[in-house]
């Protein structure tokens, strides 16, 4: 092999610059692989990040209430006009045992039991519709990191207690340390002390949600020891939607993942990955047919050394891997000067760039694009390298 290798580096040599055009052309390709690809990873991230920050992996509430109709009568048609039941609070029969046994379900990070309903938050003459949201703050904070998202104040639940969101704040003329009274109707009043504001990113959450301890707002809801929402998070994301269903089938009850409530963010998602996943394709397409034509005008070049070589004795195998080895070496060369460029092109953005999103870097990205171009050199010199083994010496020599 050291044979090949050798006279493969020679006619690279002698043929500088296609060689140097070809690995230019080789390294923007895979530039544009690594750069694109973590580009769209980046913010594929980012985009998850800002909606499972403001929401579980799964919620699991009590089944919907559901109209019972009579059968009709032997050898009587019945035609029936149904309206939807309308969907009062309610609470999560055995909610502790639920609790427990997704806590021991394996792929299950963290469970929250949470009591939320509508109420009024008032201040003076100002009143607003709000979303009361009791929590066993240990036990939220694994779901959501609320803690991250305070902008004034601290995250302080205890009883009398309540963190709210800065637009909710600002509608009402709240800052730390003020008073809100809340009404969540049928006489159930009370006036806690806002100790914290958080903003989640979300308007509508921002100038709705109030937290409160869940034995507060359990009190507050007309809901003695219950709560009306298990909040659940995964080790995987995108297998969600499987716990989902598996936790229905344990506890018969509703199970919703993020993949169903965001269906459309996951088809967009999955368009970008495939975008992605189609430039690579290109681009590799692109380096390979490169890398085809430069080998085959040294072929066409090199005929006469081809006949003498042949004619001293090597045999087709050596000479067909003298041109695979080629274009093993352009593919390899240029993926690391482009792997390298894209490197630079990742640090650039996070280091010059709007700063919108931080560009991660995963670990497999660089090799992976090197492999793609070093394997699309290696597949495209074949057809110039069978050319060069299937030459007649004789007629070779006689070519020059």
């Amino acid at each position: 092999m050291w044979i090949e290798t050798t006279i493969a580096m020679r006619f690279l040599r002698q043929g500088r610059g296609q060689s140097l055009l070809i690995l230019f052309g080789i390294a923007v390709g895979v530039s544009v692989i690594v750069f694109v690809t973590a580009l769209i990873s980046g913010l594929q991230a980012n985009i998850i990040e800002r909606t499972l920050g403001t929401q579980a992996h799964i919620r699991v509430q009590a089944p919907d209430q559901l109209n019972r109709i009579a059968p009709a009568p032997p050898g009587t048609l019945q035609l029936v006009l149904e309206d939807r039941r309308a969907q009062a609070l309610r609470t999560i029969v055995n909610w502790p045992q639920v609790r427990d046994v997704l806590d021991r379900l394996p792929g299950v990070t963290a469970v929250s039991p949470v009591a939320s309903g509508p109420a009024f938050g008032r201040r003076g003459e100002a009143v607003q519709s709000i979303a009361l949201v009791g929590v066993d703050l240990p036990r939220y904070l694994r779901v959501i990191p609320l803690d991250r998202n305070m902008v004034d104040g601290r995250l302080d639940l205890a009883s009398g207690n309540a963190v709210i969101g800065r637009q909710l704040a600002k509608d009402l003329g709240l800052r730390t340390g003020g008073k809100l009274r809340i009404d969540a109707g049928k006489g159930r009043e009370a006036i806690v002390n806002v100790a914290g504001i958080f903003e989640l990113g979300v308007r509508e959450l921002d100038a709705r949600y109030v937290y409160l301890d869940l034995k507060q707002a359990q009190s507050l809801l007309g809901l003695p020891g219950g709560v009306t929402v298990v909040d659940v998070t995964v080790a995987d994301l995108f297998g969600a939607d499987r716990s989902a269903a598996r936790i229905h089938g344990l506890t018969g009850l509703k199970a919703e993942s993020w993949m169903e409530t965001n269906a459309q963010l996951l088809n967009a998602l999955r368009s970008q990955s495939m975008s992605t996943r189609m430039i690579s394709v290109f681009v590799a397409m692109s380096v390979a047919l490169g890398i085809a034509s430069v080998l085959a005008v040294s072929v066409t070049q090199r005929t006469r050394e081809i006949g003498i070589l042949r004619a001293m004795g090597t045999r087709r195998g050596q000479m067909l891997r003298v041109f695979l080895v080629q274009g093993a070496v352009l593919g390899l060369v240029g993926s690391l000067i482009g792997a390298l460029a894209g490197l630079g092109l990742v640090g650039a953005f996070n280091t010059f760039g709007p700063k919108l999103f931080y560009i991660p870097l995963p670990p497999a990205l660089i090799p992976a694009a090197m492999a793609l171009a070093t394997v699309a050199g290696v597949v495209a010199a074949a057809v110039p390298a069978s050319r060069a083994a299937r030459l007649d010496p004789v007629e070779a020599i006689r070519h020059a």
